[in-house]
Order: C-alpha cells, then sequence, then structure tokens
C-alpha cells in the first residue's frame, strides 16, 4: 500500500495518471493531505465514491497513530507517535497566548547516538533514523488532532538532525512547499556534526541552523556533550563562520543553563570573547529536570547576570520561556518511550 502522506504533487499526478484520472484529482489530494490534514481517503468528499474506492485499494493517507497524548497547564501538546514497526517518538505543539505562531517541535530519529549528559533522549541509545515521510507526519498528526495550523517547525526533538541530513532536507522540502512553511520559519539544531555543518553551508538554505553549544570551552562541553571529544569546539566555530559566510544568516546559540556548572561569570565573559566574531543571537535555557542527573536548574539571579553579561558583550540574548516541564516535553525530557 502506499502512503499518501508525504507525497508531493508529482507524485500524486503520477498515481492518479496510472489510475485513469487527470492531474486535477492529484490537486484535490494534495490539498485534502496537507491543507485540510485529513486521515481517511473518505473524507474526500470531492471526490466520487468510486475513485475513492479505487483509491482504497491502492493507497492509505497514513499509518502511523497517536499513542499516547498529554496536554500541559501551559497549553503545550506532547504526542507519542507509533509508526509501522512499532517504534515511536515524541513531538510537541507549543503555543503562547500572546502569538498567533503555532511551533511544532519534530523528532528525526528513534533514540539518538549524541548521549549528551542533560538529554534524556540519549539514554535510550541511538535506534533508527527516520524517513522524511515519518518526519512530516508529525506535523500532519498535530494538525489532524487540534484542527490548527502548525506556522513553524522546529528540528529540537529526539535524535541529532545532521546525522539524518537527507531525509531531514526532504522534510524540509516538504514542509515549505507543501504546508506553506516560510523557511525563515524553520530551525535546524545540530550538536555540532561539523562535516554536516559544512554540508549544510552548501546547501544555501534560509532556515536558521541552531547550535547546540552549552559550554565555553572544549573541557567543559567535553563533560556534558560526548561529541564534543570527535568535533572540537574550535573546529565547530570555524564550520560556523564558514555557514555565516556561505548562507548569510545569523546563527542561534543554544545554551543550557546548569548551576555552578556553566553558569558563571567566567563562563559567560568567556562565552562572550569566543563569539566575538560570530554572527549569532544566544537563547539561554534554564536547565529542566531529567531522572538519574546530578543537574540543578540555574538561580534566576545568576542567568539574568549571564544575560546581562552577554548582553554587554553586543549580542541579542534572549532567555526561552519554559513549556510542557510539567509532562516532561521541555528541552532535554523527552524519552519517547510509552511508559
Amino acid at each position: 500500500m502506499i502512503t499518501l502522506s508525504g507525497l508531493k504533487l508529482s507524485e500524486l499526478e503520477n498515481l492518479t495518471e496510472e489510475m485513469g484520472a487527470s492531474k486535477f484529482r492529484a490537486k484535490q489530494i494534495h490539498n485534502w493531505i496537507y491543507a485540510k490534514s485529513v486521515s481517511n481517503i473518505d473524507e474526500m468528499t470531492n471526490l466520487s465514491k468510486d475513485f475513492r474506492d479505487d483509491l482504497k485499494q491502492k493507497a492509505v493517507i497514513t499509518d502511523t497513530r497517536i499513542k499516547t497524548k498529554q496536554v500541559s497547564s501551559d497549553g503545550t501538546i506532547k504526542y507519542l507517535i507509533e509508526y509501522s514497526d512499532g517504534e515511536c517518538v515524541e513531538t510537541v505543539l507549543m503555543r503562547f497566548d500572546n502569538r498567533a505562531n503555532l511551533t511544532a517541535c519534530v523528532s528525526s530519529q528513534v533514540g539518538c547516538a549524541v548521549n549528551c549528559s542533560f538529554c534524556a533522549t540519549g539514554k535510550r541509545g541511538f535506534i533508527r533514523n527516520l524517513s522524511y515521510q515519518e518526519i512530516i507526519e508529525q506535523v500532519l498528526t498535530i494538525q489532524r488532532d487540534t484542527g490548527l495550523k502548525v506556522t513553524n517547525v522546529v528540528f529540537m526533538g529526539q535524535g541529532e538532525p545532521l546525522l539524518n541530513l537527507d531525509n531531514v532536507l526532504k522534510a524540509l522540502e516538504i514542509f515549505n512547499d507543501d504546508f506553506q512553511i516560510g523557511a525563515r520559519r524553520i530551525t535546524l539544531s545540530t550538536s555540532g556534526i561539523v562535516p554536516k555543518i559544512y554540508e549544510l553551508a552548501e546547501q544555501e538554505l534560509q532556515s536558521t541552523l541552531a547550535i547546540s553549544l552549552h559550554a565555553p570551552n572544549h573541557d567543559l562541553r567535553a563533560k556534558l556533550m560526548p561529541i564534543e571529544n570527535k568535533y572540537h569546539i574550535d573546529d565547530i566555530k570555524k564550520a560556523l563562520l564558514n555557514y555565516v559566510e556561505k548562507t548569510g544568516r545569523r546563527i542561534t546559540v543554544e545554551y543550557i543553563l546548569i548551576h555552578n556548572f556553566n553558569d558563571t561569570v567566567e563562563s559567560a565573559k568567556e562565552l562572550a570573547y569566543l563569539l566575538k566574531d560570530l554572527k549569532c543571537n544566544v537563547n539561554l535555557i534554564p536547565y529542566n529536570n531529567v531522572n538519574d542527573t546530578k543537574y540543578q536548574k540555574s538561580t534566576n539571579d545568576d542567568i539574568m547576570r549571564f544575560k546581562y553579561l552577554l548582553e554587554h558583550s553586543g549580542k541579542k540574548v534572549t532567555v526561552r520561556l519554559e513549556r510542557g516541564a510539567d509532562i516532561d516535553a521541555a528541552c532535554g525530557q523527552l524519552a519517547g518511550k510509552s511508559n
């Protein structure tokens, strides 16, 4: 059986041609999938019943299901999505009271090989990559369930997007072309896979690249992120400078603040020096509790002091608004397991 979600218009046209129908039928199917987010072929009511019956012999819209759904007190929704092979990932819809934006935080892998010490996903290890169809199914699932239109996508869920770059780029293309989500409303986050950052620079994308830095030097970063021992922070910076030069786009630097670890005055000053010649904004992320870690969240005073010191160096700095922590949907808390 063919899975329709994830097919581009040209692919749907090939399908309808094989069925002896016009290209116009393909446009109708495309509209039902991406604009109206239906989950059942019988919901495509402007197609004849005979055509729908023929289509059901060849295809399904989706083969995924919502295994669990949790709603936070702040309106954030976390879905555990099950694919046809039984593997699951989590995806999150974030809503903000004073904004029209609806942001989907999507996963790119089942599990993760990077194994950052502050992140729940890495504790599972790497299981497999998601196909581009499985990635976009996360946004379609949100839209089907809520009846809302996702306006922004961040690849900040489970997995390392640049270790599944081909599927991620294909999904990004579909979000852009078929969902009509502007490239500048899509963010790819990476722990610093240096060769892939150079490869991504050659794509000259207009999407935002975010680097999960989380420390101002090699020794401190290696304690948080084993990937630092493979891709040194100095080499990451060179790759980012090249990315900015090639694309003209500003980098987002993500930095988790952990009490008495990387939130000191010395760390702030060292980070400011590291970033002084990089075209970037800094997003500070108060640490979210994850089981089996010894870390604690920085105090509000330490967070504001760290922010002030970076701003004083000339950088634009924001503190990420915590969303969904009460349902383990905040940064670093996604596990992707039903238990």
